[in-house]
């Protein structure tokens, strides 16, 4: 099973801001981090980056590889394709942490809105009590 990580769009105004700053990347992007994650070989084994907005999981980035950077530090090489997944809620945190695959949110479907069944905050407020 694929290892995953998660990671702030810090910065990003709303989720279609965060789909127009990968829009005219071309076919992948790089995030500089500080240190190759030590789980690395399980992460490329089929895992994504999945991106935090608003205290939820909303969409996710094929991790392609990693790549040595500038001072010593790690490139994360993901695809520039974001595909929108089902908004489960997760903390913001600093950095990027590891997310197993069975904890990892569903791909929406085409033409599936994360809001068709409840609003994504009304979803999250339930799962937090553990309702969903």
């Amino acid at each position: 099973m694929p290892l995953h990580l998660t990671k702030v769009a810090y910065g990003a105004q709303s989720l279609e801001e965060l789909h127009t700053w990968f829009a005219g990347r071309g076919a992948e992007a790089k995030l500089t981090t500080r240190y190759l994650p030590k789980r690395a070989t399980e992460i490329l084994d089929g895992g994504a980056l999945f991106w935090i907005y608003k205290h939820q999981l909303v969409a996710r980035s094929e991790i392609l590889g990693f790549e040595d950077a500038e001072a010593g530090r790690t490139h994360i090489v993901i695809s520039a394709r974001l595909i929108d997944v089902y908004p489960i809620p997760k903390r913001a945190h600093q950095g990027w942490r590891y997310l197993a695959d069975a904890d990892a949110p569903r791909d929406l479907a085409d033409g599936e809105v994360a809001g068709d069944a409840m609003p994504g905050k009304l979803a999250g407020d339930l799962a937090r009590l553990g309702l969903v």
